[in-house]
């Protein structure tokens, strides 16, 4: 007898909870309802049981937290932006060689990859890697706008050639 007495009471407290736990998650779907601004009608309810839809009245007859109801949006708010391009803000194509024959052109003699680099980022405020450099470089050497040193550490500008 002791033993269907404790089975009992587990089963109460098991529906106990069964129906705490419904009624919870209907009360925090129909705030989250409320805070989108969606209707309650086009959602079903979760109570699916007479059970749980007298145990959702209530948890919620007993509630007495306001929720805030939703306010309307601008229309502003709600018209979509256009999308910028992603590229647009990114430099073009073969940008680094025309800046750094631009930098070799204003510096007299042989200049290092490092003392390019501080003259970029000096008088045009852009800051390329020294492997962008170098590659750059290249580049330009094999336009014949540029000729590098025997070592291939300095570099000077010889100007264009004209095919």
């Amino acid at each position: 007898m002791a033993k269907t007495a404790l089975t009992q009471l587990a089963e109460q407290i098991e529906a106990f909870r069964k129906d705490a736990y419904e009624a919870g998650y209907a009360a925090a779907m129909q705030a989250v309802r409320q805070f989108t601004g969606s209707s309650t009608a086009a959602v079903p309810s979760v109570a699916s049981t007479p059970r749980a839809a007298a145990s959702t009245r209530r948890t919620a007859a007993n509630t007495r937290r306001t929720v805030a109801k939703p306010q309307p949006r601008p229309a502003a708010a709600t018209a979509p932006k256009p999308r910028s391009n992603a590229r647009s803000s990114q430099p073009k194509r073969g940008n680094n060689a025309v800046l750094i024959g631009e930098v070799l052109k204003g510096m007299q003699g042989s200049t290092r990859a490092a003392d390019i680099r501080k003259a970029l980022q000096r008088d045009k405020g852009v800051s390329i890697a020294f492997t962008s450099i170098r590659h750059a470089l290249h580049q330009l050497a094999q336009r014949g706008e540029v000729e590098a040193s025997t070592d291939r550490k300095t570099w000077r500008y010889v100007g264009t050639t004209a095919s």
